[in-house]
C-alpha cells in the first residue's frame, strides 16, 4: 500500500512538472531531461509512469476537465457559469492546468498526442448540464444546447489566451465575467437571469466552499 501511494505521488509530481514546463516552452521546446529537472525524480521513475514525451503530453491533457469540478446546484445554469469561473481561477496558480490547456491550443503537438480531446470532454460535460437547465425550465426555447456549449467553451479558450498575451491572465475573471453578461440574456428565461451570479470574483467564492483535497 505504501508503494502504491508513492508511486500515485511520484506520478502526480511528474505531471505538474510536466504541465509546467509545457506552459512555459511549449510541446515542440520541451524535452524530457527538463521534466525530469522540474520534477526532480529519476529517468527510471518516469519512464515507469510514461514510455515517452507523447504519452506524458497526453497525460497532461486528460487531467484537465477535473479541474472544473464545483459543488452542485439546483440551478444547471449556474452550476455552468461556475465552472468556467473555477477553471479560470486555478488557471492563475496550478502548473498542470495552465500545461494542459497550453497543449490544447498548440498545434505543434504531434499527431499521436490528441490535443482536440478536451475540447470534446468539456462539450460533453457541459452539455449534459445544459440539458438538465432545459429540462428544468432555465432556459429560453430557442437555446440549441450543443451550439451553446460549443460556443462557449470555444469563447473561453480564445479569451484566455488573449487574456495569457496581454496580463498574464491576471484580467482572466473579468473577461469571463463580460463574456457571461453578453451571453446569459440570450440563454436564461427571464425570471432567472437576475439570480445568476457572474461576478468577477465567483471563482474565488465557489472555490471557497470546496473541500480541498
Amino acid at each position: 500500500m505504501a508503494q502504491q501511494e508513492r508511486a500515485i505521488r511520484t506520478r502526480r509530481t511528474i505531471l505538474e512538472a510536466a504541465g509546467a514546463v509545457f506552459d512555459e516552452y511549449g510541446y515542440a521546446s520541451t524535452t524530457i531531461s527538463m521534466v525530469l529537472e522540474r520534477a526532480d525524480v529519476t529517468k527510471g521513475a518516469l519512464y515507469f509512469h510514461f514510455s515517452s514525451k507523447e504519452s506524458l503530453a497526453q497525460a497532461v491533457l486528460d487531467e484537465q476537465v477535473p479541474f472544473g469540478a464545483v459543488p452542485e446546484q439546483p440551478c444547471k445554469l449556474q452550476e455552468i457559469i461556475d465552472m468556467t469561473f473555477v477553471v479560470a481561477q486555478r488557471l492563475l496558480t496550478d502548473s498542470l492546468l495552465r500545461g494542459s490547456v497550453r497543449l490544447t491550443v498548440d498545434q505543434a503537438t504531434p499527431p499521436g498526442v490528441d490535443h482536440s480531446g478536451p475540447f470534446r470532454q468539456w462539450a460533453e460535460r457541459l452539455i449534459a448540464l445544459m440539458e438538465q437547465a432545459r429540462s428544468q425550465g432555465e432556459l429560453l426555447p430557442t437555446v440549441q444546447p450543443r451550439d451553446t456549449v460549443e460556443l462557449l467553451v470555444g469563447g473561453f479558450a480564445g479569451i484566455q489566451l488573449m487574456s495569457r498575451a496581454l496580463t498574464d491572465r491576471a484580467d482572466l475573471a473579468h473577461r469571463v465575467s463580460v463574456l457571461w453578461s453578453h451571453i446569459l440574456p440570450s440563454l436564461a428565461v427571464p425570471g432567472l437571469l437576475l439570480g445568476l451570479d457572474s461576478k468577477a470574483d465567483r471563482g474565488l467564492r465557489v472555490l471557497s466552499a470546496v473541500p480541498v483535497s
